[in-house]
């Protein structure tokens, strides 16, 4: 009888990938050592690890494990060609993760996940930011993956090659292997479901407990779930529609008698503080990236003289909060007021690209000329789409600008000063028509471009974020400079919003700091070097500049006037991390992750978070503020009538 040497393959191909996905483990834990090592017990990693990797490489197991076996041994080398390029390809991709992962790290304190995968499908905004800004790692990743394949290559015959053996010996010892695979994939045989991402995480620091991860187990979860990722239901629990939308309506402050319409669950009246005779044009400019780290009169760094200067002229909100991490649910949050959901943000979901509520297809139907200027492409994070699907007419973008007219273009399009210019331009151009414009800035994007000649530099080298965001600064003062000049200007009220932060990391589940943004409203009415301190949301936003445009309006927004706020009424905000959501009231916030029962934590600082015995009431508020944007979405409930 042949010896039994079918399974060397398998081996060799466990032994590659559990080498590779060890190294890197321990070289990301010696990397943040100091960050992981505060977390009790953050040993856990490794074990947790090792388990996270065997059901990965198990799973990758099933199909070389299941025609090795079943195959005839005369089929065998019609096979071979086939099976090695399987375990080369898997291996290759499992160390380009791995090599990946760091940078990802470092952009967003996570393992990669559904981001790396969105990112894939905007070919030039991406690759040339990382040619850029990773240009080294890109050299080093290049050279190690090669390097790799050259090795397999060279060693494929002992490392896979398929020995022939027994065919009636393959069938017996077959069920164990398979046993062993399917054991190793599933990682338990007591549990009724598989054993998943939720299973590593041990402690409040998202990063620690992302390296008990592997990144192709993260990068292939994501694809995963993307089937169920606009089904809270399935992540965090099922409510009652009826009731979820009870508790969503607690919070919105509105009269009974106010909401209009059953079939439209939320849309309601909001009363204007006074009538106006011709209602104000609105300008809404939406920062990337200006996280309040980095603006001066919320007490971060010196980057922001101009936008401090113009806290004079309006009402700055210090406590304000964003709902995401990208600008797609900053687009979401500002520009439709939708609550943020576990799903991607509706800018770019198929049942929101008609027909869906936005501040551009209410304001339209009031006669207003609608636009979205910005200078890069449009068609990224489907913006253009969008935005053409529901009220905006007018889409300016990068194929706009007259390049001999323009300073400076870059990676992500035109610089903020041209957008600027072109905005206050446009607006001159309508004359009396009343317009609503979204103006959307990119030079505060990373690889970090913009002109010479404007700024002093806050550090030495030119490209960096601290530049960038006071180069930022200066376009929006330049734009304030020129819009004061012109007749537009005192019947306009400006919003100056950012859309999140640069970077959202920390140790906890979900880095509330990290959410603190900007917003500064500016216009006739609007009181003036006024500081709003109560507790708020990026939703609440667009219902208080509404509320001084001069007219009654009917919307389906969420957000509360928060000029009209009681002050006996609690402060709230919602976050969205990854697939982890946050429900802040006041300081106590709860945090509710996929498969795992809510958190409750006393919050203070923003930074310090002290854990509660869970409210059950307040932990229903929060489900039902994720349970509510699926239904309307999912019921196309969000819109006027």
């Amino acid at each position: 009888m042949k010896k039994i040497q079918f399974s060397k393959p398998f081996i060799n191909f466990l032994l590659i990938g559990l080498s590779i996905l060890t190294v890197s483990r321990f070289i990301l834990f010696f990397i943040f050592k100091s960050r992981v090592t505060e977390t009790p017990n953050y040993g856990l990693i490794f074990p947790i690890g090792l388990r996270m990797d065997l059901i990965a490489l198990c799973y990758l197991l099933f199909l070389p494990v299941a025609l090795i076996a079943l195959v005839p041994d005369s089929f065998l080398k019609k096979i071979q060609g086939f099976l090695t390029v399987y375990f080369i390809l898997f291996l290759t991709l499992i160390l380009f993760l791995e090599l990946s992962t760091l940078d990802f790290i470092n952009e967003y304190d996570v393992r990669p996940n559904k981001l790396f995968i969105d990112y894939l499908i905007y070919p030039k905004e991406v690759v040339g930011t990382l040619l850029k800004s990773y240009l080294s790692s890109i050299f080093v990743t290049i050279i190690v993956l090669a390097g790799f394949v050259y090795a397999l290559i060279r060693y494929r015959k002992p490392l896979f090659e398929i020995r022939e053996t027994n065919y009636k010996t393959k069938l017996l010892v077959f069920p164990l292997i398979a046993f062993f695979v399917f054991f190793g994939a599933r990682s338990s045989l007591t549990s009724k479901r598989p054993i998943n991402a939720s299973n590593a995480i041990f402690s409040t620091d998202h990063l620690t407990n992302s390296l008990g991860l592997n990144s192709f187990y993260t990068v292939t979860f994501a694809l995963y779930s993307m089937k169920n990722e606009i089904n809270p239901e399935k992540m965090y629990g099922k409510m009652d529609y009826a009731e979820a939308i009870s508790r969503v309506k607690k919070y919105m402050d509105v009269k009974p008698a106010d909401f209009t319409d059953d079939s439209i669950p939320l849309l309601h009246i909001q009363k204007a503080d006074s009538i106006k005779k011709r209602p104000y044009n609105v300008v809404i400019i939406l920062e990337e990236s200006l996280g309040a780290e980095y603006v001066g009169s919320l007490g971060g760094l010196p980057l922001t003289p101009e936008f401090d200067k113009l806290t004079k002229e309006g009402t700055l909100f210090t406590n304000l909060f964003s709902t995401g991490t990208r600008s797609v649910r900053g687009i979401e949050a500002v520009v439709t007021g939708f609550l943020p959901s576990p799903s991607e943000s509706v800018v770019k979901l198929n049942n929101s690209q008609k027909d869906f509520y936005t501040i551009a297809s209410l304001l339209k139907q009031k006669g207003y000329d609608t636009s979205f200027i910005y200078g890069g492409m449009a068609n990224f994070d489907n913006m253009g789409a969008f935005f053409s699907g529901n009220g905006f007419d007018k889409i300016i973008d990068e194929d706009d600008f007259d390049s001999k007219k323009s300073a400076f273009h870059g990676t992500w399009g035109w610089s903020d000063e041209d957008v600027m210019a072109k905005a206050n331009n446009y607006f001159k151009s309508l004359g009396d028509k009343p317009f609503v414009s979204l103006v959307f800035s990119s030079s505060n994007h990373e690889p970090f471009e913009f002109p010479d000649g404007r700024i002093k530099f806050y550090d030495k080298q030119k490209n960096t974020v601290n530049n960038a965001m006071k180069y930022a600064d200066y376009s929006i003062g330049q734009f304030f400079k020129q819009a004061q000049k012109e007749e537009y200007y005192k019947n306009t009220i400006f919003l100056v919003i950012a859309d999140h932060n640069t970077r959202t990391y920390g140790k906890h589940l979900v880095p509330i700091n990290k959410f603190h943004i900007p917003a500064l409203i500016i216009g006739p009415n609007v009181p003036k070097d006024e500081k709003y301190k109560k507790l708020c949301s990026q939703i609440d936003i667009q219902p208080t500049l509404l509320g001084k445009i001069g007219m009654d309006i009917k919307t389906p927004m969420a957000g509360r006037n928060l000029f009209q706020l009681s002050g006996s009424i609690p402060g709230r905000a919602i976050m969205q991390f990854n697939d982890i959501n946050a429900f802040r009231v006041e300081n106590e916030v709860v945090i509710m992750q996929p498969n795992k029962k809510p958190q409750q934590f006393h919050v203070e600082k923003d930074t310090i978070f002290t854990p509660q015995k869970l409210d059950d009431n307040l932990a229903k508020d929060a489900l039902a503020h994720v349970i509510v944007p699926y239904y309307l979405y999912n019921h196309r409930k969000y819109r006027l009538k």
